[in-house]
């Protein structure tokens, strides 16, 4: 007899993209390390990519991150 079981911890309609599998989930199969989301729709997290690649694309133009001095606000 355990003492112990394991829960999952997601939610149904709670949708997640598994890095491993390159899956779509419903109420977290893989671990926490291996996933992104929670996501409101599967069609969402069936985007889970492209989504992280456009926002990665808006943060490296965003002149607020960057490091080189023309871009820095000296407002101060």
């Amino acid at each position: 007899m355990a003492l112990f079981k394991r829960r999952k911890t997601g939610r149904p309609g709670e949708w997640f993209y598994c890095l491993e599998h390159h899956t779509v989930e419903e109420g977290p199969e893989c671990p926490a390390k291996d996933r992104m989301g929670p996501y409101p729709s599967r069609a969402d997290a069936e985007r889970a990519m492209d989504t992280a690649r456009e926002r990665n694309l808006q943060w490296e133009n965003d002149a607020r991150w960057r490091d080189d001095a023309s871009a820095r606000d000296t407002t101060d």
